[in-house]
């Protein structure tokens, strides 16, 4: 996803690595540019555990969400269980003669509700750390973000979602960031609890959000937001410690920043899980004429590239049942009348 070329280039130590079995080594005589562990010398057994690598390993933002019920933190829904997460239901049902849906796809996302479902991720991240391990670059008091520092007890009480909810947004609003960047900075700042071990908390967690969108934007936008652009946003940041967030967030990150598109749907719909829960579940509207020929054209499009002869000469198919679609019989057509 996004660009391909890396934006930055550093040296850093080469992590510690485990001793077992499963790894694999570079052919004899290579090492890693730069000191830096080559892709096949990652373990499979941090890959499986790992969420923002693996699309069956779960969130931590939905682990930590499932920690804020069990506590009571969070008021549960009547007969509703944990497991029922991922299988939030509509609150609106379609049928034959009106549709039902919402302009948020895992392609093309809601901005704000896009942007709303991570902060309120972020949120329980927060609410519910394991640990106050921090680093002194995310700081506040050490890295103030405006002029007048922090207060005392910046650290002693827990951001709510409308607080969290604005910082993300003034930012995404400021530096015209998508709604795909936003589930890309969430990725990248779970990658940096699971890979430097330490936790967002109270007082650092502007800075850490910070440091994930800025990255995230470089790696996801063609037309990357420069360092000195957030000095403009932020007034009373400087770009060399813009500069030195992103040098160490990357290599706390082990400039491991690519993220498959499995792992972007699974961060995708594990959000949607969240908001349903919460009741911040996307709108439904109505399906339009006019969204409905523009869903038409898109569809012939897709059709016109994938004929029945190419579809069997792959052996790939395209029907959600077995030995249905034949070369003999063309597909047959609906055609449905919205009023």
């Amino acid at each position: 996803m996004g660009n391909k070329n890396s934006c930055c280039a550093y040296a850093t130590p080469p992590p510690v690595r485990k001793s077992t079995g499963h790894m694999q080594f570079l052919p004899e005589g290579e090492e890693s540019v730069g000191n830096l562990q080559h892709i096949s010398e990652r373990e499979f057994e941090d890959w499986e555990t790992d969420p923002s690598l693996h699309p069956k390993a779960g969130t931590l933002f939905l682990e930590r969400f499932k920690v804020s019920i069990e506590n009571g933190l969070t008021r549960k829904k009547s007969q509703n269980h944990i497991s029922d997460l991922r299988a939030g239901g509509l609150k609106k049902s379609s049928s034959c003669s009106t549709i039902y849906l919402d302009d948020s796809t895992v392609s093309q996302p809601n901005l704000k509700n896009t942007v709303k479902c991570v902060s309120l991720a972020i949120c329980y991240l927060i609410k519910n750390r394991l640990s106050g391990r921090y680093m002194e670059i995310f700081d506040e008091k050490k890295h103030p973000l405006t002029r007048d520092g922090v207060p005392d007890d910046y650290d002693k009480h827990n951001p709510e979602h409308k607080q969290i909810y604005k910082f993300v947004r003034t930012l995404f609003n400021a530096a015209q960031l998508t709604a795909e960047c936003a589930i890309v900075t969430l990725v990248y700042l779970e990658r940096l609890l699971t890979y430097a071990e330490v936790d967002i908390t109270p007082g650092n967690w502007k800075r850490i959000v910070l440091g994930a969108i800025l990255l995230a934007s470089k790696v996801w936008d063609d037309q990357a937001v420069w360092n000195v652009d957030y000095c403009q946003i932020l007034k009373d940041i400087t770009v060399e410690d813009m500069n030195e967030l992103e040098r160490q967030f990357l290599e706390m990150l082990q400039f491991n920043i690519n993220v498959p598109s499995s792992v972007y749907a699974k961060y995708y719909f594990e959000l949607r899980s969240l908001a349903e829960y919460n009741e911040l579940a996307f709108p439904l509207e109505q399906l339009s004429k006019e969204r409905a020929q523009k869903l038409e054209a898109m569809s012939r499009v897709y059709e016109d590239r994938v004929t029945p002869d190419t579809a069997l000469s792959t052996g790939k198919k395209w029907s959600s049942l077995d030995n249905v679609y034949t070369a003999v019989q063309p597909p047959r057509r609906s055609v449905a009348i919205l009023s």
